[in-house]
């Protein structure tokens, strides 16, 4: 029998998940680099469990692997998986595939405790997808079952992060996500800095590169396969170029993992490689001849394994030192997972070289993940709730001196003291209701507070781009004019046109209206100010914001301003944009 001690980090997430789950039945994440020992986690809680629990994986690798890791406590689990040709259910611990579990549901009439999902950014929101089925059925048999994911990449494409609430006090998703709180994470920086992983050394510039930019990917981050392949059949030289560095560059490594972008792809790859130093995996490839290959690879026998979609997780030959990437994706969670393959440590190794020659330019420190950078000008900053002071991190813009000069930042990311975690309810940009004057998400469709429907800005563009009376320009600036009590305010448009209006401070109505349209959003809504006089809106003009489109309506012989459009997203142009 062999016993492990756990790493500090591993047994902090282990007390992480006793302490949520002793008051909480909410699905919940670890999240753990790759090579951090996520099966070791996972051996000790089910070491420690009383009752039946489900350990799943998407990979036979991955419910083998975690089945080892029990086991060397001199413990007996069983392992239901038609890949491993074992089908056991009597055990007090189950390791799993999911594939083969929810094939089987009747097989799972017990009733389980804790369900553990390795590799939980698979999981999907919806109904019928694999790991819904068993968590329903086993539901079913306990209404007080919990379930706990790990994974070293907590997000998904088109969803964003997997979980809403983070024990950092963040709030990550408004909406349901398929776990509610991540309760222990550990970067990847604190895992290189303490030498429990290789750090990688990202090199920008090879010799030649894949230009992948015309292509659209589904919202899986994948390309079509006959998309890539016309491309890349239209540049053959670069192929060989790039081929002709990585063997080059390799000579002074170990073993390279080349991902490549189609089986087509693949082919050719091997065939400007050393042929009887590389071995190709492709999801073609017969699972006992994969098996035969991968061992030779772990074994040294083959120095470079060139592989489609197949080797991105639960792969593990520590003496991986170079990954080159040939291959387009638009997923942040496959990327660092391709990375990852080269971060285990070994002896003589001292850095993993990971060169990308497909241009994906992801940061593997610090992933976008939610909304996207805005543009490449966009940098992180640190904007402070008005509200609750909590330091928010939106995309934004600063000038030389580091100060924020814009942000897009929509909704505090707070996440309040209280069970169950509320979302502090400040939102720096807003859509107004017309009926109750709640605040809402600048693409919200329904008020959030009434339910009442909340006008479309396109439709109202459209509507007043159809009037004869109706003027809409497109506002690139504001200017103020004092007028005694009252103040003017000029929208100017990109081409000289103007319209104007004026608010009289010695009228509350007036000054409650010019409070809520600028004061509210007093630079970008970080600073909120009830202005009371004219002399407190001028000396500082320069911070108030000013809206996208004005529409003004015939009055007479004047033109009098009756809507304002701020924070406007839809299908029109915008000011000075191209």
């Amino acid at each position: 029998m062999s016993t492990f001690k756990l790493r500090d980090y591993q047994q902090e997430a282990v007390q992480a998940t006793l302490q949520h789950f002793r008051k909480s039945n909410q699905p919940a994440v670890i999240v753990l680099p790759t090579g951090a020992g996520k099966s070791l986690v996972i051996a000790e809680l089910a070491r420690l469990a009383r009752r039946k629990i489900l350990v799943l994986a998407h990979v036979k690798e991955l419910v083998e692997q975690n089945a080892a890791k029990y086991r060397s406590y001199g413990l007996e689990g069983g392992i239901y998986s038609a890949g491993l040709k074992q089908k056991q259910t009597e055990h007090q611990v189950t390791f799993a595939s999911v594939q083969s579990v929810s094939r089987n549901l009747d097989a799972f009439q017990h009733e389980y405790s804790l369900i553990i999902i390795d590799e939980c950014h698979r999981v999907s929101e919806e109904d019928d997808s694999q790991y819904q089925q068993i968590i329903k059925q086993l539901t079913e048999k306990n209404s007080q079952l919990k379930v706990l994911g790990l994974t070293a990449t907590p997000y998904r494409l088109g969803m964003g992060w997997i979980y809403r609430y983070h024990h950092h006090g963040i709030c990550r998703a408004e909406e349901p996500r398929p776990f509610s709180h991540c309760i222990y994470e550990l970067p990847l920086q604190y895992m290189i800095k303490h030498n429990y992983l290789t750090p990688p050394t990202m090199v920008d510039a090879p010799v030649a590169q894949y230009d992948f930019s015309h292509l659209r990917a589904s919202n899986s981050g994948e390309f079509n396969s006959r998309e890539v392949n016309q491309l890349l059949v239209s540049h053959p030289r670069v192929t060989q170029a790039i081929c002709a560095q990585i063997e080059n560059l390799a000579e002074s490594r170990k073993a390279v993992m080349i991902f490549a972008a189609t089986v087509e792809h693949a082919h050719e790859v091997f065939s400007y490689l050393p042929q009887a130093h590389t071995a190709l995996i492709t999801g073609a490839t017969p699972l006992n001849e994969r098996d035969q290959l991968i061992n030779a690879f772990k074994q040294q026998q083959y120095k470079y394994l060139v592989n489609v979609s197949v080797l991105t997780t639960g792969f593990d030959a520590p003496h991986v030192d170079m990954i080159a990437i040939l291959r387009p994706t638009q997923s942040v969670s496959l990327y660092q997972q391709i990375v990852g393959r080269g971060l285990r440590l070994a002896p003589d190794k001292k850095d993993c070289l990971v060169m990308d020659y497909a241009g994906n330019n992801f940061n593997i420190y610090y992933p976008e993940v939610g909304q996207p950078r805005p543009d490449s000008c966009s940098v992180p900053v640190q904007v402070f709730c008005p509200a609750c002071e909590f330091a928010n991190v939106f995309w934004g813009k600063t000038d030389d001196d580091g100060q924020i000069m814009e942000h897009y930042g929509r909704r505090c990311q707070a996440m309040l003291e209280s069970e169950p975690p509320v979302q502090c309810d400040y939102r720096f940009r807003f859509k107004e209701c017309r009926f109750c004057n709640g605040e809402n998400d600048i693409a919200a469709r329904r008020c959030g507070h009434c339910g009442e429907a909340i006008i479309d800005p396109d439709n109202q563009l459209k509507d007043a781009l159809k009037l004869k009376d109706a003027t809409v320009i497109r506002c690139a600036g504001i200017s103020f004019q004092p007028q005694g009590s009252r103040l003017q305010i000029i929208y100017h448009d990109e081409q000289g046109e103007e319209l104007k209006e004026s608010f009289d401070f010695n009228k509350p109505k007036q000054l409650s209206v010019f409070n809520k349209l600028f004061g509210r959003r007093l630079q970008q809504g970080q600073q909120p100010k009830q202005f009371k006089t004219l002399e407190e809106v001028l000396s500082c003009s320069h911070l108030l914001n000013h809206p996208d489109f004005v529409i003004a309506r015939k009055s007479g012989h004047h033109l009098r301003v009756t809507e304002r459009i701020f924070d406007y997203q839809g299908n029109y142009r915008k000011a000075n944009q191209l």
